[in-house]
């Protein structure tokens, strides 16, 4: 990619108004290619032939749609390690997670191409006599997508997939760490047999072309996932113009270790929740509320594990942490460390930046000791390798600390009760709980979605993704007298 990456507009690949480059985090010498941003003509062109696009894709049949989406996720799927390499390169998890991030976005796809022919509305008859009524859900429009850097493929995939199936037009504006993740994915589906400016690629800066887009009365829905105060902004802006808003944002997930849980478990399921992806999760394990009576044990197995995790280049076979995404989120990292041990907390092992072979942004997996709940480290998102272990005295205390923030993306529970594991998973406020698994890692055919600061708006993923890509209409027939 090193040729100049363009966006496509209008369904037509355009150069932008500037360029910018993208190197592999894992090794700063490798440039991943130079890549245009659009500009605000380019935007409103193209939003004006998605509105266009939008009214010719609706028509189409549902098989004619659900081929489209099906050749998408396939072709997805067959080029899993060629695109996951690619992933990986550019936002620096090891290999085999971009290639799982890869495959799961076609299943996304694949899962929502059947979709297409399950959207069966609903009949009853009215309480006035002789008229029938009729529900049933169509395209809310254009709808604008404004995805992560962190699973950038997967993300937008479990977005456009629905987005697509459904009826809508796409204006999808990716993070710019990862853009050549996006270029891919829009070469596989603008070669697909959909409407001219039906989708969509607009690369450019939140503050430019992302703030136009939620500004814009063409758009008439919004999903985002990213930060709270960027959500906060979109939500402000989409309500001067009745934009249906969906949003996934911040999160402080926390596992849960009884005294009787399994230790050798309850360290694998802590050391991947907390380090896979570098600790760059919506659903990481930042918070490890541990049982007094399994404490010390727990912590000595959770040290050991951590510094024998191999860090290094996400190209590298074994490699199990690849580097940060970006030399000012490693900054940010480091001043969490820091912050930790202003506030009394024991940096029991890692938290610094490491030199490798190559130059990159590395850091080594942290686990931070005798914290409190009240800690910043353990109120605010880190999205860092970084863990902190929180010590209670009872099932009851650490059930209240699980539910003590102002996220509720996802939480989990390792024990052998099972009335605990009821008792848990019908009392963590949040919106996905774990038993006896890590808070990270989800299924597609289900609703996903968390609390308080971690979501707005409808679920994403599974059936319920229905609710917000689309509006209901409800009809009533009336057939006449009969002859």
């Amino acid at each position: 990619m090193t040729d100049l990456q363009k966006n496509l507009i209008a369904g037509e690949w355009l150069a932008g108004e500037s360029e910018i480059e993208n190197r592999n985090p894992s090794d700063l010498s490798d440039l991943v290619g130079i890549f245009a941003q659009a500009s605000a003509d380019q935007l409103e062109a193209t939003l004006d032939q998605a509105q266009v696009a939008q009214r010719e894709w609706a028509a189409y049949g549902l098989e004619r749609k659900q081929a489209v989406l099906m050749n998408i996720g396939n072709e997805l799927m067959a080029r899993a390690e060629e695109l996951g390499t690619l992933l990986s390169r550019e936002e620096g998890k090891p290999l085999a997670e971009g290639k799982g991030e890869v495959y799961r976005a076609g299943q996304f796809f694949t899962y929502y191409a059947a979709e297409c022919l399950r959207q069966i509305g609903e009949n009853a008859d009215s309480v006035r006599p002789d008229i029938e009524v009729d529900v049933r859900r169509e395209a809310v429009g254009v709808v604008a997508i404004i995805s992560p850097w962190n699973f950038p493929t997967a993300t937008a995939s479990w977005k456009i997939a629905p987005a697509l199936c459904y009826g809508n037009a796409v204006v999808w504006k990716p993070a710019n760490i990862t853009p050549a993740s996006a270029v891919a994915l829009t070469e596989i589906i603008a070669r697909q047999d959909i409407p001219k400016g039906l989708f969509s690629l607009v690369m450019g800066s939140g503050r430019s072309i992302g703030q136009r887009l939620v500004e814009s009365p063409k758009v008439n829905a919004i999903s985002f996932t990213g930060s709270v105060p960027v959500g906060k902004g979109i939500a402000a802006a989409a309500i001067q113009n009745l934009t249906k808003v969906q949003m996934e944002m911040g999160s402080k997930n926390a596992l849960a270790v009884l005294d009787d849980a399994d230790l050798d478990l309850a360290v694998s399921l802590a050391l991947g929740g907390a380090f896979g992806g570098t600790g760059q999760k919506c659903t990481a394990s930042s918070r490890l509320v541990v049982h007094a009576a399994v404490h010390d044990a727990f912590v000595e197995k959770l040290v050991a594990g951590t510094q024998a995790m191999k860090v290094g280049h996400a190209l590298d076979a074994g490699v199990q942490m690849g580097p940060v995404v970006s030399e000012q989120q490693l900054n940010e990292n480091l001043a969490y460390v820091d912050l930790g041990k202003t506030e009394g907390a024991e940096l029991a092992c890692g938290g610094q930046r490491l030199e490798m072979p190559h130059e990159g942004f590395y850091m080594s997996p942290g686990v931070f000791l005798n914290t409190t709940n009240d800690m910043r480290i353990n109120r605010e998102e880190m999205f860092a390798p970084l863990t902190s272990v929180i010590k209670v005295g009872s099932y009851d205390e650490a059930l209240a600390v699980v539910n003590d923030t102002n996220f509720g993306l996802t939480s989990g529970i390792v024990t052998q009760s099972l009335a605990r594991a009821t008792h848990f998973r019908r009392n963590a406020r949040t919106g996905v709980v774990t038993v006896n698994l890590p808070t990270a890692g989800t299924d597609y055919h289900v609703p996903f979605g968390g609390r308080g600061d971690s979501s707005y708006g409808p679920r994403e993923q599974g059936k319920a993704a229905a609710e917000f890509y689309t509006t209901v209409k409800t009809a009533y027939i009336s057939a006449g007298k009969p002859f």
